[in-house]
């Protein structure tokens, strides 16, 4: 009896070092401070081509908005794909619409765990055979799981971690969702993709630049702004300009009154964007 007891408290004694050590450790996932490290990310610049396949906001009239977001990014040997909109069938439905091929992705990337970023995910699983899927440590267990059983690889991120030559997330930030942003380096200029922005589109434009060490020339996605007023639209406008953003589109959750103040703001740097819009770069 005396030697079951000894072994409990080991146990105990063990399990409380292991998670004080956790909690402790840089980096740790309740703390909003990027990780005290001196490390840059080396991007190579990449060309391509941007379309986003997913949004509510009409573009192509061959294409079906709907609420959500999702953007393809095709690099030559390199396709990534970030966020799945909300719903398999009209992501499969623009997809086919715009010509793309599905089995061509070989990285996906989740913004955050929310349905309409999320919910395409089986489409996309089933149509690759090879496929990487990058999220953040914190998505519940259900996705992870889906991820696994659809065969594709899992890599859970915190710290902004490498996709594939010049692409890369940025690091999570904590909130209510953690959310991270995707970065792409091109001889145009860092881009920065965003899927919903929860956690201050101007945070995650501050993390991007963080990590690479560059100004995010063109910052596009969901800024998730529908309830800001002017006066905070005007301010987050001048505040992106002194990060050094020389373009945005928002689009998704940005609501109307984002996107007439952003296109005041920055005139001719203001891109107007919705389903099937496409960009080439070099």
């Amino acid at each position: 009896m005396r030697l079951g007891v000894k072994w409990v408290a080991v146990a105990v004694f063990v399990a409380v070092a292991a998670a004080t050590a956790y909690l402790l450790a840089p980096g740790f996932r309740g703390s909003d401070e990027a990780p005290d490290s001196d490390y840059t990310l080396k991007l190579v610049e990449r060309s391509g081509r941007l379309t986003i396949l997913y949004d509510n906001n009409p573009y192509n009239a061959t294409c079906t908005p709907e609420w959500g977001f999702s953007c393809l990014i095709e690099l030559g040997d390199d396709t990534v794909l970030f966020d799945t909109g909300g719903d398999p069938e009209v992501l499969g439905h623009n997809a086919e619409a715009l010509g793309v091929d599905l089995t061509q992705v070989d990285y996906l990337v989740l913004s955050h765990e929310h349905w309409d970023h999320t919910g395409g995910l089986s489409v996309v699983l089933e149509a690759c055979t090879d496929l990487t899927v990058y999220l953040p440590a914190s998505f519940p267990y259900h996705i992870k799981s889906r991820v696994r059983d659809g065969g594709a690889t899992l890599v859970e991120t915190w710290d902004a971690t490498i996709v594939c030559p010049g692409v890369a997330t940025t690091r999570v930030l904590d909130f209510n969702p953690d959310e991270q942003a995707l970065m792409v380096n091109t001889g145009e200029g860092l881009v920065l993709i965003t899927g919903c922005s929860h956690p201050g589109v101007q945070n995650l434009v501050q993390a991007a630049e963080e990590a690479t060490g560059l100004d995010v020339a063109f910052v596009f996605g969901g800024f998730h702004l529908g309830n800001a007023d002017r006066a905070s639209l005007d301010g987050l406008v001048a505040e992106l300009k002194g990060l050094g953003v020389q373009r945005a589109a928002p689009t998704h959750c940005s609501g109307d009154l984002a996107r007439l103040v952003f296109s005041a703001g920055f005139g001719e740097d203001y891109i107007e964007l919705g389903v099937g819009w496409r960009m080439s770069f070099q």
